[in-house]
């Protein structure tokens, strides 16, 4: 099956270089790059940090003056140039980065045109734009190392409310988590492991076990506490919550 082909926008004005390592192996994990494209007034001194990732990855900066004072026409830019490549038809997707909601339109549009859709921003990205993703990444959290990231047993991390995150809360992922178990576990309470980190990205667009400091999805079930085994030939985790199980014993 060929890759799909994305076009990564990136909102220099609203993103930091520190993250374009994040950015690119995201994406490359989904399908191969064929557009790298980053907008922004390259006169001002507040962009000077990109100029030397920009050349180590290939990226394409474009110009765009700031017109009229208080207006983001590095905004208007990228939507003009998002849907001048969508109706190329050489793409399957787009990446577009920003913690800025005035994306969430266009998001939406590329989406009713059947692209997928990744999203990049802060975790205090607005939810509108967030769930108009197909799919979106954190990358103030994915990038951060996981020794400093890994919570204690029992309490998942996550960013404070001083933080106004927009990521969905670990109450209402657990809640989804339940509800797959008691719908879709086979007659002794069990569940693939790996179905439930498919659902739950279906579910929640910004859903990322990496969110929670774990870089593997049954490491953050273990977490939450949810019963765990093995099958016979040790390669497939399945989960079950032991307060439905019938037996209530615990199995390993």
């Amino acid at each position: 099956m060929e890759d799909k082909k994305f076009a990564i926008l990136i909102d220099g004005d609203n993103t930091s270089p520190q993250y374009l390592k994040t950015i690119i192996d995201e994406v490359t994990k989904e399908g191969v790059i064929t557009y790298k494209r980053i907008y922004g007034d390259w006169t001002v001194p507040n962009l000077d940090g990109w100029k030397d990732v920009l050349l180590e990855y290939s990226i394409t900066p474009m110009q765009q003056y700031a017109y009229t004072k208080g207006k983001n026409a590095t905004d208007s830019a990228m939507i003009i140039d998002a849907m001048d490549i969508l109706y190329t038809g050489k793409v399957d997707g787009f990446c577009i980065v920003s913690s800025d909601s005035d994306f969430t339109k266009l998001a939406s549009r590329l989406r009713e045109a059947g692209m997928v859709v990744i999203g990049m921003g802060k975790h205090q990205t607005p939810k509108p734009f967030v769930s108009a993703c197909s799919m979106f990444k954190y990358v103030d959290l994915i990038s951060k190392p996981a020794a400093t990231q890994k919570p204690k047993k029992g309490k998942p991390s996550a960013p404070s409310e001083q933080d106004k995150s927009t990521q969905t809360a670990l109450t209402d992922i657990k809640k989804a988590i339940d509800t797959m178990i008691e719908e879709n576990a086979d007659a002794d309470g069990w569940l693939l492991a790996s179905t439930v980190g498919t659902l739950l990205q279906k579910q929640f667009s910004d859903f990322d076990c990496r969110n929670f400091g774990f870089k593997k999805m049954i490491d953050l079930l273990k977490n939450m506490e949810y019963e765990t085994k093995l099958s016979a030939d040790k390669t497939t985790y399945y989960i079950s919550n032991k307060s439905a199980r019938k037996d209530g014993k615990k199995q390993q």
